[in-house]
């Protein structure tokens, strides 16, 4: 079965299933399998990859350029700003450097990691700077909750992509209110961490989903986060057998009583909650 698509607000789409780098490029001896397991996500259809300046200090867009030498154009390629360069002037240098760093002339998406000191007209004027140059495709945000979101388009920003926020099985605040807000102005959640960074590869309350389909605890936590309409998630795998594990979590089709059996084990909210971080 293909990986799903998602559609941006510009029309575009892209894979539902893509590849997250947090953590890669932290030790050089990992360095040649991170390679393999993006090169590999790659061959099986997860074409996007996401990636930030600060996963290792630049160190997992060195990875990530590495992984898509040649290869380019197959890739829809997402980096982060910090909050601390994301003035107009910082915004635009701190692109430049994540460019040179991932060995291409172009990001597909570019993201303001986190809400922090500049205001959001200065970092959405550093992004559109960066869109007239044709140095990045679309621009979006990271972390940001309802209210987060409310101000950003009140300030012009209906350009924004995507959101990338937390979310998996032992993380469901946003299906209470973000969730649905952007399902309704047509904004796609970016989802990370969406295994709990593996914590969820061995939690009982997905045991006996597992068993009734032949999978791995880990692929019906991914499977789940995939049944969300225009959620996109973007797990971390640092080996090509974890990535192929991924992949096959698209192929999982979850029953009513499949859901059934996971809302009775992380239970859905009630009310809203602060939106959470790692």
């Amino acid at each position: 079965m293909p990986i799903g698509k998602i559609r941006l607000p510009s029309g575009e789409t892209v894979p539902a299933l893509g590849q997250g780098t947090w953590k890669m490029g932290e030790q050089a001896r990992h360095r040649d399998a991170e390679i393999r397991a993006l090169k590999a996500g790659m061959d099986l259809g997860m074409t996007l990859i996401d990636t930030a300046e600060m996963y290792a200090e630049g160190g997992a867009e060195e990875v990530t350029g590495a992984a898509i030498a040649g290869r380019r154009d197959e890739v829809f390629l997402v980096s982060k700003v910090l909050p601390s360069h994301a003035s107009h002037e910082q915004t635009v240098r701190a692109c430049e450097r994540s460019l040179k760093r991932l060995g291409t002339d172009r990001l597909d998406l570019y993201l303001l990691h986190w809400r922090g000191g500049y205001g959001l007209d200065d970092t959405i004027s550093g992004f559109e700077a960066l869109q007239k140059a044709g140095k990045i495709r679309h621009w979006g945000v990271s972390n940001f909750d309802v209210s987060d979101m409310e101000e950003l388009l009140s300030l012009g920003g209906k350009a924004v992509a995507t959101n990338q926020v937390l979310y998996n099985l032992t993380r469901r605040g946003i299906e209470y209110d973000l969730l649905p807000w952007s399902a309704q102005h047509h904004v796609p959640v970016m989802a990370y961490s969406p295994i709990e960074q593996g914590r969820l590869a061995g939690h009982r309350g997905l045991e006996a989903v597992a068993k009734r389909h032949g999978k791995t605890p880990a692929q019906i936590a991914l499977a789940f986060v995939l049944t969300q309409p225009g959620v996109i998630a973007i797990p971390k795998a640092s080996t090509p057998d974890h990535v192929r594990d991924n992949a096959a979590a698209a192929e999982i089709v979850l029953s009513a009583e499949d859901l059934a059996a996971l809302d009775a084990a992380f239970p859905p909210p009630k009310r809203r909650a602060p939106l959470e971080m790692i």
